[in-house]
């Protein structure tokens, strides 16, 4: 089988959601247009994770793993996951099935024209500290980058993958990756999905690294765009 679509999701110490993500994922990948294959980042888990995603990866075709030799986090993840893909388009989702990976195929039907399409959460099925830390922290980055969306940190994602792994990664620049497309040139759309409570396991991110971290992170992008180089070549002989 061909595969055009691989689906990076990072995993830290998810074993109890593991089960019915698989089961998600087979659902999504049997019913896609387009032949998927899925690739689990594991970022140092400590609990039974591995354990648990190898007995998946062996269980289902065109499922496959990254075990990081200590936690690097999720910027990390995505970048290896970038980094090893070697399909035309690449997408990304959160382990904890708050989105869904059935709406990938409703991103999936604008990729042929934009570079990058993220997710929007409509009716966020989260405590009301969280979703006010990530509407302040949406505002900030919006007035930084001018990049127009309204929800970077959406964990839904289909990216073009040559344009994937030409992103500068470090630490915390995953919250950035539309405006990261949009200095490549790129194009870029936003489109509306569900959002469902966390069901299993507990989050990784709190008040510090959702709003704090993120209005930090803001300089680096400034920096980035300053300094950033784009080329097209027109014609070669190698």
């Amino acid at each position: 089988m061909q595969f055009k679509f691989t689906i990076i999701i990072p995993i830290y110490n998810e074993e109890y959601n593991l089960k019915r993500l698989e089961d998600e994922l087979q659902a999504f990948t049997q019913s896609s247009e387009i032949a998927t294959k899925v690739l689990f980042i594991n970022d140092g888990s400590t609990d039974e994770s591995q354990a648990n995603i190898e007995s998946i990866c062996n269980r289902n075709t065109g499922f496959g793993f990254l075990l990081f030799d200590n936690n690097y986090g999720l910027s990390a993840a995505l970048k290896a996951g970038f980094d090893y893909t070697d399909t035309e388009l690449v997408g990304y989702i959160d382990a904890d099935l708050q989105t869904s990976p059935k709406d990938f195929s409703l991103l999936l039907e604008h990729i042929n024209e934009y570079d990058l399409v993220t997710g929007v959460r409509t009716n966020r099925n989260d405590v009301l500290i969280k979703k006010i830390a990530s509407k302040i922290a949406n505002s900030i980055r919006r007035a930084f980058t001018k990049d127009g969306m309204d929800d970077t940190g959406c964990p839904l994602k289909i990216i073009k993958t040559e344009y994937a792994k030409r992103i500068p990664m470090f630490r915390g620049l995953h919250r950035f990756l539309p405006a990261m497309i949009l200095l490549q040139g790129g194009t870029i759309k936003q489109i509306p999905i569900q959002h469902f409570p966390r069901i299993a396991g507990t989050s990784k991110f709190g008040i510090g690294n959702r709003l704090l971290g993120p209005i930090l992170d803001c300089f680096a992008y400034l920096w980035m765009k300053k300094k950033s180089i784009n080329y097209k070549v027109s014609k070669q002989q190698l």
